[in-house]
């Protein structure tokens, strides 16, 4: 059995026992039931995750940015040279990048993957240097990777996420960076839920409309190229065809939290259309995720709900890097607080709402 497949045996389904006694819980505390809304689910499938109540505080937080190249930027369909991939990596080593500014605000560690960057990169702290291949192959004429680099790339991921889970992190952040990855988004979000190429395919990093419709021409050329969408397809063989080493390895990022039963913050529509690939891997390892925030690809969108996951905040931002889900995270943080630190009205001497009938 490979590592693969033995984090997919490792992850089991949500704890009834545990999201029901945090329902309980939730109930006896100093509040009208309910009154937290969102944040009082969550802190149930976290109690579920984690098999008891209260479930751990999920800190300290970790951020792994997976970054990498994709062949397909030579077909147009973004503004940026693919060189702004490295630049931006130095960038965040330099902690001069938005996900930096934000991790620091939370107290996130910060590490960069290179999984997959077209140009060689110097050590440096805070780089780990797991590089697949340089760049993707261009998806209109072929596979984006092979067979073995996508496996590689998700058995990288699970590593990655066993490390910092190792290192101490108690919440997992995913963040991206690549030129032309939305276009893979799009493809690989098309591919597993069967909308049409118009309706997932955004502007990216801010496209005019000639170049959104070649976009959109090009998602729909990939999928064609590949058969796609088809149910039948093997996700892995989905992720070869069309996705990014990055996407690869957020989606074997997922399956290494779940497995360890850790919780998980999805950011933008990069890390969407890889949960995309780790549900389809393993439908249980989506329990282990919260949706930090709603991007403004419409990709995001369709991605989410196909997964059934609701995003924490809706701020239009459309940046990548972790930026959403390092917003979010003090939310996923404060739904476990209230459980471990919020008094139950028997505790409090606080009188309940009288729910005897009145006549």
């Amino acid at each position: 059995m490979n590592l693969i497949e033995e984090t997919i045996a490792a992850i089991a389904p949500l704890d009834e026992a545990a999201m029901r006694d945090a329902r309980d819980h939730q109930a006896r505390l100093t509040k009208p039931p309910g009154s937290l809304g969102v944040l009082e689910e969550l802190s149930v499938r976290l109690a579920g995750l984690a098999g008891r109540c209260p479930p751990p505080l999920p800190e300290p937080a970790a951020v792994a940015v997976f970054a990498a190249d994709h062949g397909v930027h030579a077909q147009g369909v973004s503004p940026w040279p693919q060189e702004v991939t490295a630049q931006m990596v130095a960038n965040f080593l330099a902690g001069g990048a938005v996900v930096n500014a934000f991790a620091a605000q939370v107290g996130a560690e910060v590490s960069v993957v290179d999984i997959g960057v077209a140009a060689d990169l110097e050590a440096a702290p805070g780089l780990l240097q797991r590089k697949i291949a340089p760049g993707t192959a261009d998806m209109t004429l072929g596979p984006a990777m092979t067979a073995d680099e996508a496996r590689r790339a998700v058995a990288t991921g699970i590593e990655v996420a066993r490390d910092l889970v190792t290192s101490g992190a108690r919440c997992l952040i995913t963040g991206d960076m690549g030129i032309a990855n939305t276009t893979a988004s799009a493809a690989l979000i098309a591919a597993f839920t069967g909308r049409p190429p118009e309706q997932v395919t955004g502007r990216g990093t801010g496209i005019d409309d000639a170049t959104h419709a070649r976009k959109v021409e090009i998602v729909r050329t990939a999928l064609a190229r590949h058969g796609l969408p088809d149910e039948a397809a093997a996700p892995l063989d989905v992720l070869a065809a069309v996705g990014g080493l990055e996407h690869a390895a957020i989606a074997g990022f997922v399956l290494g939290a779940a497995a360890l039963r850790v919780p998980v913050v999805l950011d933008g529509v990069i890390a969407g259309a890889a949960a995309l690939a780790a549900a389809a891997l393993s439908p249980d390892a989506i329990g282990a995720c919260a949706a930090g925030h709603r991007s403004a690809e419409p990709g995001h969108a369709a991605a989410l709900t196909a997964l059934g996951l609701r995003p924490l905040v809706d701020l239009e931002l459309r940046l990548g890097e972790g930026t959403g889900a390092l917003l979010a995270l003090p939310l996923v943080q404060g739904s476990v607080r209230v459980l471990h630190e919020v008094a139950t009205f028997d505790s409090a001497g606080v009188s309940e709402k009288d729910a005897r009938p009145r006549n």
